[in-house]
């Protein structure tokens, strides 16, 4: 199973969410841990719950698999 990278993760959230803007870091250096900032116009009016699932949405079966955990903190611009 290939593991994801910091920068591959930050790429597909910005491609997926139109003019978002993404810093991803491998919180614990195992490649399979990752936390994520995310900030986009298209999370307005969006409840948090609501942002994180336009993110998750973005990796589907990948969370939980090879991305084991992806903690998110969202805003909108």
């Amino acid at each position: 199973m290939v593991m994801p990278q910091a920068g591959e993760i930050k790429s597909r959230i910005e491609a997926a969410i139109p003019g978002a803007r993404a810093e991803v870091e491998d919180w614990t250096g195992g490649g399979d841990h990752f936390r994520a900032s995310v900030t986009a116009k298209a999370f307005s009016g969006l409840s948090r719950i609501e942002q994180h699932r336009l993110v998750y949405q973005v990796f589907g079966d990948e969370i939980g698999g090879p991305i084991h955990a992806l903690s998110l903190s969202t805003q909108s611009e």
